[in-house]
């Protein structure tokens, strides 16, 4: 007697299919059509990693944008207000040079979904203790290079440049401008780049590369010597360090402000090459160029580095605790890897 059939017509002991017989399985050759091909999965690989696209592809976008930018709106600026006073003219291009050198990060962290303050600069600390503490270390820094190249015989304070209110106004100015230039250039140079330059290939090989760079940022300054680009990427080297100590950029945009500002204002020598309309005082320096900066300033002076190695050690001291996330994380996992 035949075995009864259900309504499909299978035999009442059969196993149900999975699905249709026509249809094959997922495993089945050529059944997935849309898998990518073992070439097209490399390539994707190249530029996706598990957090989007790779840290090194972000850092050359934020600066392909940035030089999009930077190619457009100081030439924007100096137009519209051919006829300002030189002066704020060069207050506005400095404001643009911060303002293309957030805007991309601005646009990156939106794609990687990533809060703005972890690339250095945390509004919740804006201007708080660590700004000023390092606006002191700054200021006391300066004071120190120049008042050993006082008591070597090679700098002289020969008296004022400035009376009345005068000195105010331009001690206002020149303290508004220095601090746009910290922003920028420590933003540009130690702010997204080093974040996203950090995930790809660690801290301080993204931290050469970086102080590098910011060396190369003062080849355009008038009066740069040798001397004077190398002592810009040991500073830039010595930033990196407080970045690393403190967590983010304040200490050093402090210690970068003020430094500028009490060097070409309050002291009235040659910043980088260049000597600012409205300092303070009349100053002179005689010697040798490798012990005076010559042209460039004090920041060209061999006493320069030793001041950096004091400086490095002494910090050293004071902050001895990794607290940059991307560094700390970075820290942590050579820890646990032995290595």
């Amino acid at each position: 007697m035949d075995e009864p059939k259900d309504h499909a017509g299978l035999d009442a002991g059969d196993a149900i299919p999975d699905r249709p017989p026509d249809i094959p399985s997922s495993s089945a050759p050529g059944y997935d059509l849309i898998e990518s091909s073992p070439f097209e999965q490399r390539v994707q690989n190249v530029f996706i990693g598990p957090e989007g696209l790779r840290p090194v592809w972000r850092f050359l976008l934020y600066l392909l944008m940035y030089c999009a930018l930077r190619l457009g709106l100081p030439v924007l600026i100096s137009s519209a207000l051919a006829d300002a006073p030189r002066i704020w003219l060069l207050l506005l291009v400095e404001l643009g040079f911060v303002v293309i050198a957030y805007a991309p990060a601005l646009v990156l962290a939106r794609m990687e979904n990533r809060p703005f303050g972890d690339y250095g600069l945390p509004l919740r600390h804006a201007f708080g203790r660590l700004f000023w503490v390092g606006a002191a270390w700054g200021l006391l820094s300066l004071t120190a290079l120049l008042l050993t190249l006082r008591v070597a015989g090679i700098f002289r304070i020969e008296g004022f440049a400035l009376h009345g209110m005068r000195t105010l106004k331009f001690a206002v100015f020149w303290g508004a401008f220095f601090l746009l230039v910290g922003v920028y250039e420590e933003f540009f140079t130690r702010g997204y780049t080093q974040f996203t330059l950090t995930q790809a290939v660690g801290f301080w090989p993204s931290a050469v590369l970086l102080s590098l760079g910011f060396g190369l940022l003062h080849l355009g300054n008038l009066g740069e010597t040798s001397i004077g680009i190398l002592g810009a990427i040991a500073i830039g080297f010595f930033f990196c360090l407080t970045l690393r100590r403190t967590g983010n950029l304040w200490f050093a945009l402090g210690f970068h402000a003020a430094w500028d500002w009490a060097e070409s204002y309050l002291y009235s020598v040659p910043d980088s090459g260049t000597v600012v309309p409205g300092h303070l005082l009349q100053t002179s320096f005689r010697g040798s160029p490798w012990l005076s900066g010559g042209s460039v300033g004090p920041e060209g002076s061999v006493f320069l580095f030793l001041l950096l190695v004091l400086l490095w050690v002494v910090f050293d001291q004071v902050y001895p605790v990794v607290k940059y996330p991307a560094a700390a994380a970075e820290a942590k996992e050579i820890a646990h890897s032995g290595l």
